[in-house]
């Protein structure tokens, strides 16, 4: 063998280790935050809110330990109706950070596993809002690292619950039948400070 030929293998050698080390390289930002990434999402109307739905806001907050740690959620999101029945409301990670049509140009929720819903590492769940918010923190199978990552995503809440693939048609495997989408933000890496004061507030 030249040595021509040697430098290009050692070449190709090289590229598949960046290429495989590129998935789970530490964004900069969790070596200034001691281990830990942080994405926040500002949750506002969608623009094409049908007329009698209710305008929610607030954010949706994010942190994960690298490499492997779960992703924790903080949902904090108001506007709510408070003189009705206690309705669940879902929440979903979307496949695009486009809000170009209000909450309709979000796409369908982010599965790039091919799965069933309500397996696909966007279904987050539904959540019971309280004198017309919504307060929790919970984990998800989605992350902020890597390939799959949900950096530049959008999160969306719906006007009913997510029927969880019970529903017994075929939009309950797709969507699980949660209704209008009320309100969106596209999710963005953040300083820690907004998890750290909001976190405090949150009892589980």
């Amino acid at each position: 063998m030249n040595m021509l030929g040697a430098v290009l293998i050692v070449l190709a050698g090289c590229l598949q280790c960046v290429s495989a080390d590129s998935k789970t390289e530490a964004p900069p930002e969790v070596l200034e935050n001691k281990g830990s990434f942080y994405a926040a999402c500002k949750v506002r109307p969608s623009s094409t809110l049908a007329p009698g739905l209710p305008e929610v806001y607030g954010q949706v907050l994010f942190k994960q330990d690298f490499p492997d740690g779960m992703l924790e959620v903080l949902v904090s999101i108001d506007g709510f109706p408070t003189n009705c029945a206690i309705q669940l409301r879902a929440l979903h990670i979307y496949q695009y950070g486009d809000l170009s049509q209000g909450c309709a140009s979000t796409g369908d929720h982010y599965d790039p596993f091919d799965d069933v819903h309500p397996e696909h590492a966007g279904d987050i769940g539904n959540f019971e809002p309280r004198n017309g918010k919504i307060s929790a923190v919970i984990q998800s199978n989605a992350t902020m690292f890597g390939r799959w990552s949900v950096i530049g995503r959008a999160v969306v809440i719906h006007e009913e619950e997510d029927d969880m693939g019970l529903g017994g048609d075929a939009g309950s495997l797709l969507h699980g039948n949660a209704g209008a989408r009320l309100g969106c933000c596209i999710i963005g890496i953040s300083p820690p400070s907004h998890w750290n004061t909001e976190r405090p507030k949150i009892v589980n």
